[in-house]
């Protein structure tokens, strides 16, 4: 598992999860400083998003790139199950 390579969306990941780290500071001062928790909430809310969109789209681009070039060309009755199951990580 220490093979390291990068996609073409890593770096929009890693510039998405620093944007949203940026956020939880700032959620964290919100409450220190005694913010609404309606404000707050609503931050954490955009935080949270920003991290599922993030994982989302890495998982994406895993099964796209590293799991077809595993798999490699099947014939269509294979293709089937691994096509079903790229479609259902959307719903992650």
């Amino acid at each position: 598992m220490s093979d390291s390579h990068t996609h073409q969306s890593h770096p929009e990941i890693a510039k998405r999860l620093k944007r949203a780290e940026g956020h939880l500071r700032s959620v964290v001062e919100m409450i220190e400083s005694g913010r609404p928790c309606l404000d707050v909430a609503q931050q954490l809310h955009a935080v949270e998003k920003a991290i599922g969109q993030a994982k989302k789209t890495l998982i994406q681009d895993h099964l796209d790139h590293c799991l077809e070039s595993t798999i490699g060309q099947l014939p269509r009755h294979q293709r089937q199950s691994i096509d079903e199951f790229k479609a259902i990580t959307k719903y992650l």
